[in-house]
């Protein structure tokens, strides 16, 4: 029998058509309010609340150019971080120009922490010994909720949408419907019950930590991140992606996401990490204009980018 992750399972796909279907139960109500101080003679920034599974209500920063539209959109998923991390109002101020962007603090995060805050490490492990408990069950729950939101903002050029962050990235353009391109960088959720004992480094350390202080939990463990299998989202996913593999010989490097990339329905492009959060950065960047017909990417970087 195969497990509940493998993506020719119906496990997989029952689970989260459950969490959807309760997500849907809860409408997004959603508040918006200008933020003067963060608005420019080229876009407005405004700040949101939203209301995902539980429910919870959720945080966000989005940015519209002035104008008319159409814009391509530019949505942050939201990354692994605790309530002491602040999340980025969009992105450089003269890509908000040419983008909409929406930056999405899921539950437990910076201005998403009432009534729960997220910590590190432990974030990660929290509730992991029962997939219904599992706290990311909520946190992709939330990263489709802020996709929905902003699928609907009307200067939005549905013909480009680029999702972009960790796995919370893949995972969204996977369950709902939107993403035509996906920025992914691995990090949490590619094999991890396998290759969690190959490193010391977290977040996957946080693994190992949860399994020396309940051994008997184990099997459970594995059990609930087979529904977060990365692979298995990726065969859901028909948009282009970049893949952003760590660099070669680390944990996940390009030969380690093999598997994750045959898996993907759409073109895939992998970038191995040079180890410069520039080189890297400016890659993702100049892909998203490309996939986006932004031509003048260089001159809408951030300043100690441009060459």
């Amino acid at each position: 029998m195969s497990a509940p992750g493998d993506r020719t399972d119906g496990a997989f796909a029952d689970y989260w058509r459950q969490a959807l279907d309760e997500l849907a139960c809860y409408p997004a109500c959603p508040e918006i309010d200008p933020l003067p101080s963060r608005a420019t003679e080229f876009a407005t920034l405004y700040n949101v609340r939203l209301t995902s599974l539980g429910p919870y209500r959720l945080f966000g920063y989005l940015s519209v150019p002035r104008g008319r539209g159409p814009f391509p959109a530019i949505y942050y998923a939201p990354k692994y971080q605790s309530v002491l991390e602040i999340i980025p109002q969009g992105t450089a101020n003269l890509q908000r120009s040419r983008y909409i962007t929406f930056s999405l603090a899921a539950r437990g995060q910076r201005n998403a922490d009432m009534p729960y805050a997220a910590m590190f490490p432990g974030l990660l492990t929290d509730g992991i010994a029962g997939s219904a408990s599992y706290v990311f069950r909520g946190i992709v729950a939330d990263a489709v909720r802020g996709l929905e939101f902003l699928l609907m903002w009307p200067e939005l050029d549905p013909a480009r949408v680029v999702v972009m962050g960790n796995d919370m990235a893949l995972a969204a353009a996977a369950l709902a419907r939107g993403a035509t391109h996906v920025v992914t960088t691995p990090a949490l959720f590619h094999r991890t019950a396998e290759l969690a004992g190959k490193t010391q480094a977290y977040p996957l350390e946080e693994i190992n930590d949860y399994l020396r202080t309940y051994p008997e939990r184990a099997v459970a463990v594995r059990d609930t991140l087979a529904y977060y299998e990365l692979g298995a989202f990726a065969s859901r996913v028909t948009a282009a992606t970049l893949v952003m593999a760590g660099a070669a010989g680390t944990l996940l490097d390009a030969r380690a996401l093999e598997p994750l990339v045959a898996a993907l329905r759409g073109p895939a492009t992998v970038y191995e990490s040079e180890q410069s959060s520039y080189k890297d950065g400016l890659y993702a960047e100049r892909w998203i204009a490309a996939q986006c017909g932004v031509t003048d990417v260089e001159t809408i970087l951030p300043e100690h980018w441009r060459p």
